[in-house]
């Protein structure tokens, strides 16, 4: 039900946008920037969770194009539905994805198939949430301070 609800506002959002006749560059441009935007306005969500430091080591996310960026934001996706409490910021991951997604698919960039959904078992269940939460905000800082990325295939 929550990708539904974020394949809608993606949709909505992108109809909107279509009202006026873009060229592929404007198009790209503005799709580029509403991705920034809603990594942003993720990383505020995150930071309004108020969540203690954590003091786990993520390891540095790998950001090398569209493809690559959709892949690890649906990997992120999956792992925050596992947490009903992070249901905000995975709606904004999994409307991010999307962007990406349609933003290489506009690019004519391979794509990888969605990963697989895998439940996580896990004994330390507040670890866990802790754990994907870092990763979440670690990615989209790294996203943000590499957003000429989105520009390659």
């Amino acid at each position: 039900m929550r990708n539904i609800l974020a394949l809608l506002c993606v949709f909505l959002m992108a109809a909107h946008q279509s009202t006026s006749l873009l060229t592929k560059g404007e198009s790209i441009r503005n799709t580029i920037h509403n991705i920034v935007n809603i990594a942003q306005i993720t990383l505020v969500h995150i930071k309004k969770l108020k969540l203690l430091a954590s003091p786990i080591g993520v390891p540095p996310p790998s950001i090398v194009g569209l493809s690559n960026i959709s892949h690890e934001l649906g990997v992120l996706d999956i792992e925050l539905q596992q947490h009903p409490f992070l249901i905000q910021i995975q709606a904004d991951v999994s409307s991010l994805e999307g962007r990406v997604r349609s933003l290489a698919f506009s690019m004519e960039c391979p794509l990888k198939p969605k990963p697989a959904v895998q439940m996580n078992e896990s004994v330390f269940p507040e670890s866990h949430l802790y754990m994907t939460v870092t990763k979440v905000q670690h990615y989209l800082e790294e996203l943000l301070l590499n957003k000429g990325k989105l520009k390659l295939c």
